[in-house]
């Protein structure tokens, strides 16, 4: 009888960081910068890989499409979190809010498994040199992408059909900085149960199934390099991994921290800066790992711009 006289939200509050004016000026400047980092780097990947035909290879087909991306997602967060930074009303129109969920959630898992795509092509490489050039073809290659966006676009519309069935009568302040769906459903005054289900799921099916993909590479890698008797071929085989190691811990240990662990009002602060890292950290951070620890990439940089 209470969701018969329940009058739907139109817009909802963000709650952000803070409300102290210094603190808000402070990190506009660092999410600012932050942005605009995160957007040359990864435009900057985009262009070098395409430009520079000593990066037309399976890895760097995979590395320009995690850098566009890691583009949509800081897109998606950052000039809304920028704009509410430097104003006092930080509200979000239920339309953007669902368009917020569909493209975050899209474009998430897609991140998620075209690192497991990463994974498996080092795999290949290191652990069947050999066959590399027939296993990783450009067929594969793109049927690996479209296939990752494929998986994203599931989750994207599973979410937001999920999103849609909410009622949001009583409160409409959103304990965060955007509209994240597991937030939204705390925030529901209508029964969750099914919404729950579907987030778990979702988090744990793609999560862990891309997940399963890249720790199952890395052990058959890791057993490959252990096997080299060459100290040297052992360092080289592994520095070509490191990048994508650290992106898949970075990204990974955000992401499970949120999803597949229930918060309470204690952890609420550490949930914000979770969000954080995967959705303006991880992004900016990916183009710099792979370039500054990648002498391909250098050198590719280094011909483009033509310095000897």
């Amino acid at each position: 009888m209470a969701q018969s006289n329940c009058t739907q939200v139109t817009q909802f509050s963000l709650a952000g960081f803070t409300e102290d004016p210094v603190t808000q000026l402070n990190l506009f400047l660092l999410f600012l910068l932050t942005y605009l980092v995160t957007i040359m780097g990864n435009l900057g990947i985009i262009i070098l890989t395409r430009a520079s035909p000593h990066l037309h290879s399976p890895m760097y087909y995979f590395l320009s499409n995690l850098a566009f991306v890691d583009l949509w997602i800081s897109t998606i967060v950052n000039p809304k979190l920028l704009v509410d930074l430097m104003s006092e009303k930080k509200s979000i129109a239920y339309a953007v809010c669902v368009a917020q969920v569909f493209l975050f959630q899209l474009f998430g898992v897609t991140e998620c498994f075209l690192l497991a795509s990463m994974a498996y092509d080092r795999y290949v490489a290191i652990c069947h040199p050999l066959l590399y050039p027939l296993v990783m073809s450009p067929k594969c290659c793109s049927q690996l992408v479209t296939g990752s966006y494929l998986v994203g676009l599931t989750n994207g519309v599973g979410q937001t059909i999920s999103m849609s069935t909410l009622s949001f009568c009583s409160s409409s302040t959103i304990d965060l900085f955007f509209c994240d769906i597991s937030a939204l459903i705390s925030l529901s005054t209508s029964d969750t149960t099914l919404s729950h289900i579907i987030l778990t799921t979702a988090a744990s099916l793609f999560g862990v199934s891309s997940s399963l993909v890249i720790l199952l590479s890395y052990v058959a890698i890791i057993a490959t390099i252990l096997s080299i008797n060459s100290a040297e071929g052992k360092r080289k085989a592994f520095s070509t991994c490191t990048s994508h190691l650290t992106t898949v811990g970075i990204l990974y240990g955000a992401c499970f921290f949120m999803y597949l662990f229930p918060s309470s009002n204690s952890s609420r602060a550490a949930d914000k800066w979770a969000v954080v890292i995967y959705t303006v950290v991880t992004p900016m951070m990916n183009p710099l790992i792979y370039s500054l620890r990648n002498e391909e990439v250098k050198e590719a940089l280094r011909r483009l711009l033509k310095i000897k």
